[in-house]
C-alpha cells in the first residue's frame, strides 16, 4: 500500500516530460522546415535557384552518407535494385521541391509555399485511392473538398482571373508542380530498401536530386559565377543544407522513432503556422485574412482527410 503513491507520483513526471519533448521536438522540426520557404522569398532570386538546391542536397546526401554506407555495406539497400526507384525518388521529392521552389520565391510568399505544401496529405490519399490502396470515405471526399477549395482561396486571392493574369499565381502553380512532386516521393520512399532506415535513404534520395539539379547549375555557374560563387550565396547554401536540410530531416527521423509515425505527422499542422510566424517576423509579410481563411479549411480538410 505505501509503494502506489510514490509511483504514481513518478509516472506524471516522467508523461509530462514526454510530452513536452514531444512539443519542443515538433516545433523545432516545423521551423526547420518552414525556414526553408522562409529562405526561398528571402533571397527572391538573388542567388540562383538550381545552384542552391544543388548545394543543399549535396551537403545533406555528404551528411547522412555513413548512415547510407552502412545500410549498403548491410545489405540493407541492394543498389542494383534500387537504382531507378532512388532516382526517381531524388527527382520528385529532391529536384521539383527544389529549384522550382526557389523560383516561385521571387513571385509568391512563404506562407502561400507553406499552405500549399500542406495539401500533400490530400494527393497522398488521392493517389492512393486511384492506385487501389486506399479507399475514401464520405468524411475524407469532404476534407479533401475543403482543402482543395482552401488552396484554390489562396493561389486565386479570391478572384479566379488572377490563376491565368497574376504573375504571383505562377508562382503558386509552380509550388504546386513541387507539392505533387513531393506527394509521389511520399507514396514512393517508404517502398524503396524499406529496411534501411530513413536516413539512410534520404541522404541517397538527396544525391539523385543534386544529380537531377546539377545541369542547371552548371549552366547557372558558367552564365552567373558571381551570383553563385560569393559569400551571400554560400551562407546560403550552408544554411538550406543544415537548417531544413540536415537537422529537419535528422529531428523528423527522431520523432518517427520516439513517437511513431501517426504523431509525428501533426508536424504537418504545425509547418504553415511555423512559416507564417517567421514570414512575419523575418521578412515582415504578416498573414492576411485569406491566408487565415484558407489555411483553416486547408489544415481543417487535411485532418478530416486523414480520419478512417
Amino acid at each position: 500500500m505505501d509503494a502506489e503513491p510514490p509511483k504514481a507520483q513518478v509516472s506524471r513526471p516522467a508523461k509530462g516530460w514526454e510530452d513536452a519533448v514531444a512539443l519542443t521536438g515538433f516545433i523545432l522540426v516545423a521551423v526547420g522546415q518552414a525556414s526553408n520557404q522562409v529562405l526561398a522569398r528571402g533571397l527572391a532570386g538573388s542567388v540562383p535557384p538550381f545552384s542552391l538546391a544543388f548545394f543543399r542536397w549535396s551537403i545533406i546526401a555528404i551528411g547522412l552518407a555513413p548512415f547510407a554506407i552502412a545500410a549498403i555495406r548491410d545489405g540493407k539497400i541492394p543498389l542494383a535494385q534500387n537504382l531507378w526507384p532512388i532516382f526517381a525518388a531524388g527527382f520528385l521529392g529532391m529536384f521539383l521541391c527544389g529549384g522550382p521552389v526557389y523560383i516561385a520565391g521571387i513571385t509568391t510568399t512563404a506562407i502561400h509555399i507553406a499552405l500549399i505544401f500542406a495539401l500533400s496529405p490530400i494527393m497522398v490519399l488521392l493517389i492512393s485511392a486511384a492506385l487501389g490502396i486506399e479507399h475514401i470515405g464520405p468524411l475524407q471526399w469532404l476534407g479533401t473538398a475543403l482543402a482543395l477549395g482552401g488552396a484554390l482561396l489562396i493561389v486565386s486571392g479570391g478572384h479566379l482571373e488572377t490563376l491565368t493574369q497574376s504573375s504571383a499565381a505562377w508562382g503558386d502553380l509552380l509550388v504546386v508542380c513541387a507539392m505533387l512532386g513531393w506527394s509521389g516521393y511520399t507514396l514512393l520512399q517508404s517502398r524503396v530498401a524499406p529496411r534501411a532506415s530513413l536516413l539512410a535513404r534520404v541522404s541517397l534520395f538527396s544525391a539523385a536530386g543534386a544529380l537531377c539539379s546539377l545541369p542547371q547549375a552548371l549552366r547557372e555557374m558558367w552564365a552567373m559565377p558571381a551570383e553563385v560563387f560569393n559569400t551571400r550565396a554560400f551562407e546560403a547554401y550552408v544554411f538550406a543544407g543544415l537548417v531544413p536540410g540536415l537537422i529537419a530531416y535528422a529531428g523528423f527521423a527522431w520523432l518517427g522513432a520516439r513517437f511513431g509515425s501517426v504523431r509525428s505527422s501533426l508536424v504537418l499542422y504545425v509547418a504553415p503556422i511555423a512559416s507564417a510566424l517567421l514570414s512575419w517576423i523575418i521578412l515582415g509579410e504578416p498573414p492576411k485574412l485569406i491566408h487565415l481563411v484558407g489555411g483553416l479549411l486547408i489544415l481543417g480538410g487535411v485532418w478530416a482527410s486523414l480520419r478512417k
